[in-house]
């Protein structure tokens, strides 16, 4: 059953119809339906382009975080062989908010890790629906470290609300693990790409970005903050989402234009989640692309590339 998003609410109505023309004429094989169910599918068809054509930011948020939109595990399923988990931070525990090992890509050996945000209810609260804990990031930096003892690629999936705000967290070091993730990203001296898949929630997800190169997929979101916790501190009103999404710059395109993001991924229309097989391609191609780009530069160049990178961040003139 496809999940309809609130202004896909007369999309759903139309494609409805249509299927319940064809339910009947399953249930009487004398009633012919096919011409008006074809119809009302050509009319869905068009209505969905309509929708997508020109989405605001806020409803770029809903479908970044749609639950039927393929997630870090997908990805790994679809894009990688040979994969094989590594668990653990070598200090407290495994986080199984982030999911991450050593596999193939192209039959090149990558490491590759991201945020998996769960597609039931039991998987998203053994996720935690993708907020990851210090010990997350802490497994990222030794997947990080691994990758550069042996010279191996880094792909990162970022798609999460932010780091877990829990008390728990801040008592084993929160902020601190972070930054050390954030750090180690700029410290490696193997090639590191990263793709937004759908929410890049504040520093959870620099902490896994601070990458060579950075692609967004069409619909998903970067942002500091999300539009509700921006709106609750600003205007004291969670419902003015719409307007902070607008004043944060958080799209795709937005963070072109600011050198945060260096390529917009196409998603099929509608949204990834509405032919995943077609988003898994764009991703591979796009991620493919990049790291042709950075394979065979020198650590000290790929370094120096990446620092440079983050210090240009703005130096267009835009404001942020």
């Amino acid at each position: 059953m496809t999940h309809y998003l609130e202004f896909e609410k007369p999309l759903a109505e139309i494609e409805g119809k249509a299927e319940e023309l064809r339910a009947m004429a399953r249930h009487n094989e004398e009633m012919d339906v096919v011409s008006e169910a074809e119809a009302l599918d050509k009319k869905a068809a068009e209505m969905l382009v309509g929708l997508y054509k020109n989405l605001t930011p806020w409803r770029k948020c809903q479908v970044a975080r749609h639950p039927e939109r393929p997630h870090c595990k997908d990805y790994i399923q679809a894009l990688f062989t040979d994969y094989t988990p590594l668990a653990g931070d070598r200090n407290f525990a495994d986080d199984d908010a982030v999911m991450g090992g050593m596999a193939r890509f192209e039959d090149r050996p990558v490491v590759v890790f991201g945020h998996e945000k769960g597609n039931d209810t039991k998987s998203r609260i053994e996720r935690n629906f993708g907020m990851a804990r210090p010990e997350g990031y802490r497994k990222a930096i030794r997947l990080m470290e691994l990758a550069d003892k042996f010279g191996l690629p880094v792909i990162t999936l970022v798609d999460t609300p932010g780091a877990y705000p829990g008390k728990g967290a801040e008592e084993r070091g929160q902020s601190e693990a972070i930054a050390r993730s954030t750090e180690k990203c700029l410290q490696i001296g193997v090639p590191l790409v990263s793709v937004v898949i759908g929410e890049g929630g504040s520093g959870g997800a620099v902490a896994f970005a601070t990458a060579n190169r950075v692609a967004m997929l069409e619909h998903s979101i970067y942002s500091v903050i999300s539009p509700e916790g921006c709106a609750s501190i600003l205007w004291k009103d969670a419902e003015k989402m719409r307007e902070a999404a607008e004043a944060l710059r958080l799209t795709a395109q937005d963070l072109t234009q600011l050198g945060v993001n260096n390529m917009i991924i196409e998603e099929p229309q509608g949204g990834a989640h509405r032919d995943c097989d077609a988003a898994h391609i764009s991703v591979k191609n796009a991620i493919s692309k990049l790291l042709k780009e950075l394979c065979g530069q020198s650590p000290k160049a790929l370094i120096s590339d990446r620092r440079k990178r983050f210090l240009d961040v703005g130096s267009s003139g835009l404001t942020v």
